[in-house]
């Protein structure tokens, strides 16, 4: 069944959308947001929230307010999400893409029986009857279009392992590539390294890296973390001083003096839950990995907060564009400087918190973000 808006209900809405925001403290609803959307080949649960929702880490209130859409993340490219007001408080409902099928039942014009992913989620146990009395053959249908996602997990899932940030002689302790073996000028797969020194190896399984960037705080200088890049993925294969470790892929060339560090064994989700943090926070974009010079949605960033500071996965952040200084040229004051105020540009979730600093995905932008623009609590 399709819901449309009716437009007395639109005026109730724009009437108590402030109220649902201020004084229930639950939805901000979104004062431009259409009264129907269709879903497209890309779409993130967070950018379809985004349309309804000021906040879309909101979103599981609005999802919740709904009976028809049960999990939120089975909902398809083609299917069509309808906004509404009922007895004052905000749904959402859904139809799906029949695509080429007919509106009674997902059938083909030829009444072939056709059993969906969702008659068999649901216990269908209704089907098609011969002439006979006996059950004819169904098809069972499967939706090969991928299921709509929270957040573009492809995009994070190479910064969850690597590269990561260490303290200031964790790196400088490593052991370290002091030559290549046999005549290679470059080591690739399968090449050997000589690396000083593994003589009590916990593991076999060893990380290649190099010292990247030094990560700073802005105001002060303090430095709070050193980037380690990966490089490589190698094996022990005869410990010592040196010892021999045999590549097993690598990213790049391997140099003399690059680090190896047991192979991090940590579990990392693509699960993430969007919410603010629970205590105040207040930081700056301090990098942009990958080295883009301005930031848009969808590239990651590194913040000086960590868990020192109470960010855990999937904390969201606004993200501020610092306002400049302007001379006052009508000023009776001489050289008369304005700082203008801050604007906001966007939003941030954390994916990779560290000590003192984290990765973040920047899940909306609003406007072009650099290094230096100001993150704090939402």
């Amino acid at each position: 069944m399709v819901f449309r808006t009716l437009s007395g209900l639109v005026v109730a809405f724009f009437v108590s959308s402030s109220l649902w925001a201020s004084e229930t403290g639950q939805l901000s609803i979104n004062p431009s947001h259409p009264n129907q959307y269709t879903v497209v080949e890309g779409d993130t649960l967070w950018d379809i929230s985004g349309k309804f929702l000021n906040h879309p880490t909101q979103w599981p209130a609005l999802w919740s307010y709904n009976a028809q859409i049960k999990n939120p993340h089975l909902i398809y490219p083609g299917d069509t999400v309808y906004f509404s007001v009922v007895n004052g408080s905000p749904r959402l409902s859904f139809s799906k893409d029949t695509g080429s099928y007919q509106d009674s039942g997902r059938f083909p014009a030829n009444d072939t029986c056709v059993v969906s992913e969702e008659d068999i989620h649901n216990g269908r146990t209704s089907f098609a009857m011969a002439t006979n009395g006996k059950l004819s053959p169904c098809i069972r249908e499967t939706n090969m279009k991928q299921a709509i996602r929270l957040i573009p997990t492809e995009t994070i899932a190479k910064y969850l392992s690597s590269p990561k940030v260490v303290g200031a002689n964790e790196l400088n302790a490593a052991p370290y590539v002091v030559d290549l073996a046999g005549e290679h000028l470059i080591a690739g797969t399968g090449d050997k390294l000589y690396v000083r020194s593994i003589t009590n190896p916990q593991t076999v399984a060893y990380t290649v890296y190099r010292a990247g960037a030094t990560f700073q705080r802005p105001e002060t200088g303090e430095i709070l973390g050193y980037e380690a890049k990966y490089v490589a993925d190698t094996t022990l294969e005869q410990e010592g001083d040196p010892a021999t470790v045999v590549i097993d892929k690598s990213l790049t060339e391997i140099l003399i003096g690059d680090r190896l560090m047991p192979k991090p064994e940590e579990q990392f989700t693509l699960n993430y839950f969007p919410r603010p943090p629970e205590d105040s926070i207040k930081g700056s974009i301090i990098s942009v990995l990958d080295g883009v010079s301005e930031v848009g949605k969808f590239n990651v960033v590194v913040i000086d907060k960590g868990t020192q500071d109470g960010l855990l996965p999937g904390h969201e952040l606004d993200i501020f564009k610092r306002g400049r200084t302007t001379r006052d040229t009508y000023s009776v004051i001489k050289n008369d400087q304005v700082k203008l105020p801050d604007e906001i540009a966007g939003s941030l979730m954390v994916f990779r918190p560290f000590d003192r600093v984290s990765y973040a995905l920047v899940m909306k932008a609003n406007q072009a973000i650099h290094v230096l623009d100001k993150v704090q609590t939402p």
